[in-house]
């Protein structure tokens, strides 16, 4: 313990014997959406949360603070570098400073389990060392930024259906040497100033009460002595909750904390130092982030600043991860001349970041169209759309300029904000200055509409309630949205989106738009928000007309590049994949321009893996999962080659649905049995001898590199190995360990470290990887502990899983 920590503790501890019972349990409840009560009496400021995995949102939903964009956390992941993901925290904790934030909801280090899983644009990847690893260097880089982090979802929430109920049957093995592993891991070497618990139950005892986990596990084996919070509205009981080790129930202002726990604790059922344990875990980060006074905060000099725009940009290039590349397609032949078409709805309006919480609104977003706009030369590039992924309407953004209006029962004007889209999403205390949910009667979503294309467009809601629907000044529809059969609480506040009217507008004009809601009476929800949306779709076209327009476009080019994507219908928060194909007409898109131009590459703008079955039929294939607000700058920047395409794969890419492994996520009488124990991602397609599409850790760069020998000492791996392309780059050295003669049940293989290298061409380089003591180490479900394994193991370096290229024998 340092001198800082000890002065830390003093303070917090002189801070908690002032404060009586009431005051302590209203500390550990939420005072709104975001943040916790200030105790002037002992010097505590409030403590502001903010969801955090690619951007710092802050406490409003709102354009009016715009924020910076990162990369989904799949692409960080693709990068492999965890010194990356520091360097990304850093950003986002300078982020955080800016907007007032003391803590961020993040990182998301849940598995991979299933490629259906709904959210796993938000997670790592399948592989637990890998994902600890990224998850390590990113809490390292906030908390460097003097910020804090919360780890989540502990544990198990690794697909959505059924989130807030299911309870997931995990035998302790894959429980301890999967599902636990990041976490320990973050914990162990990053320190992580808090934990999130998550929704479900695991073993049939709700994560905010599961004393086991919690209290055993996290704080006792490992050593947590950060904080516990809930996920929002997870905290179900009082005394189980306390007693469980949950700190902070969230959101306020009313919880099972506050003042039941405080009757709890009068009445007997919940000892007073149980109270204080948590108290003091809330004192300690309120310490560390400086916002208790007298204590010395972690961080006073915060590191130097960060060019975000250009961080982000980085990022992207360094997780694309390009699969193929037939006759070096890639990068682009950019001599004087050359023609590229660009085709896809998806290259004019990029999906740069997941749906859901982890939502950001940032103050540009580069699309692929803006970013080769800007790149090639004047007449160098044609656009065409070919296919929409989106075939229902979505909520108004292009084109569209809007305000939020609020207005009292007479119409008198609360208040007003910006809005970033069509859509509307004001939970607890954010509203716009002015207004409250007892005196706002109505709030109208109203502005200006600028169509890019002439034709019928309608326009839609979707939210729960009345409205009326207004364009050019016209009355279009009114009328009530009632609830659908939506089964997660989180997809059914939104509501389904919903066609209410068409109307013919010509491109160029500005129309007038507005939606009215009328806001019911909430007094009586433990928590107050307000959810609904403004959507908009373009004049629909005859799909095979756009297809034939797109394939003329790519005939009369050099290179076609086609742009395809999932929308937020098929991947967000609040519920899971019921298969992987691309939406609407886009693989049919693919093959038309492919049959038209052998020079075809197909970048793929999708969070988690989708299936390309005309993959072989392409002369490329770029994955940018959703490549945040600069994603078109670095897209550019990679097919022009003045950047590598640095990502491998940090999950497994199935050749069709029907080979993923896993794709159990729907419970069955509430409960989702992990009946594949140890098998989940490249574990299972190697047990099953069944190839993917683009295995575990794979990944093309634009120049080759020779492995040349591999040398095991001990606990340290050497690879050396020799750029013999023509260009610098940048390569992913993974190390595998394979069993022999096993006799634990392991799988076949995994792995155990990896390491980046750069090397200019013909340059020779060393990896020196050191191989952790827990990759050969078993949890032993008897002895309830981690048992060595030892035995012959074969050591595979190599550029992928599967993919060896040198091995070695190591004794242990």
């Amino acid at each position: 313990m340092t001198d800082a920590d000890q002065v830390r503790n003093d303070v917090v501890e002189a801070a908690l014997g002032k404060l009586d019972l009431d005051t302590k349990t209203r500390l550990l409840a939420g005072q709104d959406m975001w943040s916790l009560p200030a105790l002037p009496e002992i010097g505590l400021q409030s403590l502001v949360m903010s969801d955090g995995p690619v951007g710092v949102r802050g406490v409003r939903w709102t354009a009016d603070d715009p924020s910076i964009a990162l990369p989904s956390p799949t692409a960080l992941a693709a990068a492999w570098d965890p010194a990356l993901a520091r360097r990304a925290g850093r950003l986002l904790a300078q982020e955080a400073r800016r907007k007032g934030v003391h803590v961020l909801l993040a990182p998301t280090v849940n598995l991979h389990r299933s490629p259906l899983g709904g959210r796993h644009f938000e997670c790592y990847s399948e592989d637990p060392h890998l994902t600890g690893a990224i998850g390590s260097g990113y809490v390292n880089g906030v908390q460097d930024g003097g910020v804090g982090t919360t780890v989540k979802h502990f544990v198990g929430n690794d697909a959505e259906t059924e989130r807030f109920t299911v309870d997931n049957a995990i035998a302790p093995r894959p429980l301890r040497e999967l599902y636990l592993a990041p976490f320990e891991a973050i914990v162990t070497s990053a320190r992580p100033w808090g934990i999130m618990t998550a929704y479900n139950q695991v073993n049939g005892t709700t994560m905010t009460e599961h004393q086991h986990l919690v209290n055993e596990v996290l704080r006792g084996e490992w050593g947590f002595d950060g904080y516990n919070v809930s996920d929002w509205m997870a905290a179900r009981s009082t005394t189980a909750g306390i007693l469980g080790g949950l700190d902070v129930a969230m959101p306020g202002p009313q919880t099972v904390y506050g003042p039941a726990l405080a009757e709890a604790v009068r009445a007997g059922r919940v000892p007073e130092s149980a109270v204080d344990a948590a108290v003091r875990n809330v004192l300690r980060l309120a310490a560390r982030v400086g916002a208790l006074e007298g204590a010395p905060p972690v961080v006073t000099e915060p590191p130097a600043p960060i060019d975000g725009p250009a961080l982000a940009r980085e990022i992207a290039a360094r997780g694309f991860v390009l699969v193929r590349n037939r006759d070096a397609a890639l990068p682009l032949d950019a001599a004087p001349g050359r023609t590229v078409a660009l085709i896809g709805a998806a290259a004019r309006d990029a999906r740069v970041l997941g749906g859901g919480s982890a939502t950001v609104f940032p103050e540009r977003v580069v699309s692929p169209l803006d970013g080769l706009t800007a790149a090639l030369p004047e007449g160098a590039l044609t656009y065409a759309v070919g296919a929409d992924p989106s075939e229902e309407p979505t909520p108004a953004d292009k084109g569209f300029e809007l305000r939020a209006v609020c207005r009292d029962a007479s119409g008198a004007v609360l208040g007003e904000g910006g809005l970033p889209s069509g859509q509307v999403q004001w939970i607890g205390d954010d509203l716009p200055a002015g207004a409250s949910y007892e005196t706002m009667a109505s709030i109208e979503v109203t502005g200006r509409f600028l169509p890019r294309e002439s034709g019928e467009h309608a326009f839609g809601t979707r939210g729960l309630g009345s409205f009326t629907l207004a364009v050019g000044g016209r009355t279009l529809w009114e009328g009530v949205q009632e609830l659908g059969n939506e089964a997660d609480p989180f997809e059914a506040f939104f509501g389904a989106p919903s066609e209410r009217a068409r109307i013919e507008l010509t491109a160029d004009e500005p129309v007038e738009v507005s939606l009215t809601f009328q806001v019911p009476d909430m007094t009586a929800l433990p928590l107050k928000a307000i959810m609904f949306s403004l959507l908009h779709l373009g004049p629909r076209r005859d799909p095979d007309e756009l297809i034939a327009e797109a394939v003329a476009a790519a005939r009369a080019a050099d290179t076609a590049v086609v742009v395809v994507a999932t929308t937020e219908r098929v991947e967000s928060e609040g519920f899971d994949r019921s298969d992987l194909m691309l939406p609407g007409r886009q693989d049919d898109l693919v093959r038309a321009v492919a049959a038209a131009n052998p020079n075809t590459v197909v970048v793929v703008n999708a969070g988690s893996p989708v299936e390309l079955p005309w993959r072989e039929d392409v002369a490329a294939v770029l994955l940018t999962w959703f490549p945040g607000q600069e994603g078109g700058a670095a897209l550019a920047d990679v097919l022009l080659g003045h950047t590598e395409p640095g990502g491998r794969l940090p999950t497994t890419w199935p050749a069709a649905f029907a080979d993923a492994p896993v794709t159990e996520v729907v419970p069955t009488e509430g409960r989702l049995e992990y009946g594949e124990g140890l098998l989940i991602g490249y574990r299972a397609y190697e047990a099953q001898g069944v190839a993917p599409a683009f295995p575990f850790g794979y990944g093309l760069g634009y120049t080759d590199w020779a492995y040349e020998s591999l040398e095991v000492t001990g606990a340290t791996a050497r690879v050396r190995l020799t750029n013999t392309g023509t260009r610098h780059g940048r390569e992913v050295v993974q190390v595998y360990l394979a069993p022999v003669a096993d006799r634990a049940e392991r799988p076949a293989s995994w792995l155990a470290a990896f390491a980046g290298v750069e090397a200019a061409p013909g340059e020779s380089v060393e990896a020196e990887i050191a191989l952790p003591d827990r990759a050969f180490e078993i949890w032993d479900e008897p002895a309830h502990r981690w048992q060595r394994i030892g035995g012959t193991y074969e050591v595979r370096a190599g550029r992928a899983h599967g993919d060896t290229r040198l091995t070695a024998t190591l004794e242990l």
